[in-house]
């Protein structure tokens, strides 16, 4: 019952907060500078939902961007990207909350184009505490597109506003088989009134 009570006060609030027909924007604070991003929450509202759920509950704290994909750095993968990842990372255990339903891009039609914000996945139905922004077009990440075998894609939810240069200024940084040498620390992810 709390469960249920609860996913019904998180819905409320996002629909609350979307109400005069804008779209939720968050800013993401790191340590480089700060990043902007609007959430479509009238298009994928279980993905926004959880992503709100982690900011309101402060459970991103000690997040940060630890994963880089770019054209020079993923040597045996047929189908390449380029995206930076941030969250919780590998290192802990466990997500604060339960993996999400996955809403595909064919579902909610908010595709992997530049400055994407989008939820990394293993299997459809994991997503939880990580997500990444896309670094140019990316369809292959998209519903139909060839980077997972299983062809569900991942669950975009929102776009950068601002803070591109940040983003590729982190995709650029040194790394080692995808991850930042130096991870990026996110000081703070809030809700912009």
């Amino acid at each position: 019952m709390k469960k249920q009570n609860f996913l019904f006060v998180i819905f409320f609030l996002v629909s609350f907060l979307n109400l005069n027909g804008q779209n939720i924007k968050i800013e993401i604070k790191t340590e480089l500078g700060s990043i902007i991003a609007e959430l479509y929450s009238d298009k994928a509202p279980v993905t926004c939902a959880n992503f709100i759920k982690y900011i309101d509950q402060n459970k991103l704290e000690g997040a940060n961007f630890y994963r880089v994909v770019r054209m020079d750095n993923q040597p045996n993968n047929e189908i390449k990207i380029e995206v930076i990842q941030g969250g919780l990372g590998f290192d802990v255990e466990e997500s604060p909350f339960p993996p999400i339903r996955h809403e595909t891009t064919k579902e909610t039609g908010v595709l992997h184009k530049g400055g994407t914000l989008s939820m990394a996945r293993a299997e459809p139905g994991t997503a939880s505490s990580e997500f990444f922004i896309c670094i140019g077009d990316q369809p292959e990440l998209d519903y139909g597109g060839k980077r997972n075998s299983d062809g569900q894609g991942f669950a975009a939810f929102g776009e950068i506003i601002k803070g591109m240069d940040i983003v590729r200024e982190i995709q650029n940084m040194p790394d080692e088989g995808q991850l930042l040498l130096k991870s990026v620390r996110i000081d703070s992810i809030e809700i912009l009134k």
